[in-house]
């Protein structure tokens, strides 16, 4: 099956190029632009990563690795994420006997360099800017409810899993400021936001996303492949729950004193104060907001909105939604943007025998200008300086 889907990764990098009819990309201030990193995207329903080649107006698919362990079944790379020093890259491994892993593979090689056993359902990776330490989500999707799932710590040297925060009901969403002394989690059904001390591992601060409570897990469980019908009856019940948020992803400002939240059933993206942990602003974005992502100068925001075929660009300034450009496929995930910030690449999952794919974002010219198509759910999305 992995040799299956490889072959049509590299039959569809063959024509993948320049969205058809559209113009080149504007170029942006300061001369031509660098496309010396690749795009990695994991493929959940493939157990593969796969790594893709941007070029002006163009993306293809330089290579496709596999991951996992079980040949029958799928093993689940829900979340890829690239090491501070851009030589190895984490890989979290949703699926399990019954729990899921964390992997470390070789940046270069692809090789693997080292496996973590975590809890049920691991999904977002944050790691400290040294690298030492990697924060992990366990959503466990599937679980009873309600219940208080962790945040694995990994010692990422060694690969070892040396703590298990009891955080939240499905945590989600997690990520490190850039100080790395905290560690912001969303919790998607007990409506928080979380605040974890990097020194303690314990839970500083928590605080309410929403005032209601939801019980379906947002959008993602009605997408997940093989999803019973009570996973997806609730998640359409919780959406009709107007209170309430069940923030999806969380992401911090460069200057690390705002937080951005996306709210998945609210259809919003929160503003947070990082220092007193308390709301300043909400907006409203597309529908489904799931990911949300600032760029390295942090002037701009970009919410994937996964129920709208859409994507918010957001003036971090006035934090007003200046574009919702639209993308390729109808299920958005992901965001990664390029290191000067000209490009943003986003993730889609696929519907049924219709590829995903990864869309190419000029934010000067606020349009796709490039596409490729990716098999078997892509999901996670980073990027690789070489």
């Amino acid at each position: 099956m992995r040799i299956h889907l490889a072959g049509l990764l590299a039959c569809a990098a063959c024509s993948a190029g320049a969205t058809p009819g559209a113009p080149p990309p504007s170029p942006a201030a300061g001369g031509a632009a660098s496309f010396d990193y690749l795009i990695g995207v994991s493929s959940e329903s493939g157990d593969i990563i796969s790594w893709v080649r941007p070029g002006p107006g163009s993306l293809a698919v330089e290579r496709v690795v596999p991951v996992g362990i079980m040949p029958a079944d799928i093993d689940g790379p829900h979340n890829v994420t690239m090491a501070p020093d851009h030589k190895s890259y984490y890989v979290s491994v949703a699926h399990g006997t019954p729990h899921g892993t964390l992997w470390r593979m070789d940046a270069r090689a692809d090789t693997l360099l080292g496996r973590a056993t975590l809890e049920y359902y691991p999904t977002t990776i944050a790691l400290t800017p040294d690298g030492e330490l990697a924060f992990v989500a366990n959503s466990d999707f599937f679980g009873d409810r309600p219940r208080r799932n962790p945040v694995s710590v990994v010692q990422t040297a060694a690969m070892e899993k040396i703590a298990d925060i009891t955080a939240c009901d499905m945590p989600h969403g997690v990520k490190v400021n850039r100080a790395g002394t905290k560690v912001y989690v969303t919790c998607m059904h007990s409506d928080e936001l979380l605040e974890i001390d990097v020194s303690t591992f314990e839970i500083a601060r928590r605080a309410r996303t929403g005032t209601a409570t939801p019980t379906g897990g947002g959008d993602h469980a009605a997408h997940e492949a093989g999803s019973p019908p009570a996973a997806t009856a609730t998640a359409t019940a919780a959406a009709h729950d107007a209170g309430a948020c069940a923030p999806t992803f969380v992401s911090v400002s460069p200057d690390d004193r705002t937080l951005y939240v996306a709210c998945n059933t609210k259809n919003t993206l929160q503003v947070w104060d990082a220092e007193t942990l308390a709301q300043t602003r909400e907006i409203a974005v597309g529908k489904g907001a799931y990911n949300v992502e600032a760029s390295p100068d942090g002037a701009w925001l970009i919410v994937t909105n996964k129920k709208d075929r859409s994507v918010s660009l957001v003036d971090a300034s006035s934090l007003e939604e200046v574009e919702r450009i639209a993308t390729t496929k109808p299920i958005v995930h992901g965001v990664a943007w390029s290191p000067d910030g000209r490009y943003a690449y986003i993730s889609q999952e696929s519907v049924g025998a219709d590829p995903g794919a990864v869309d190419m974002i000029d934010v000067a010219a606020r349009r796709v200008v490039a596409t490729v198509p990716l098999p078997a759910q892509p999901t996670g999305i980073t990027i690789q300086r070489r």
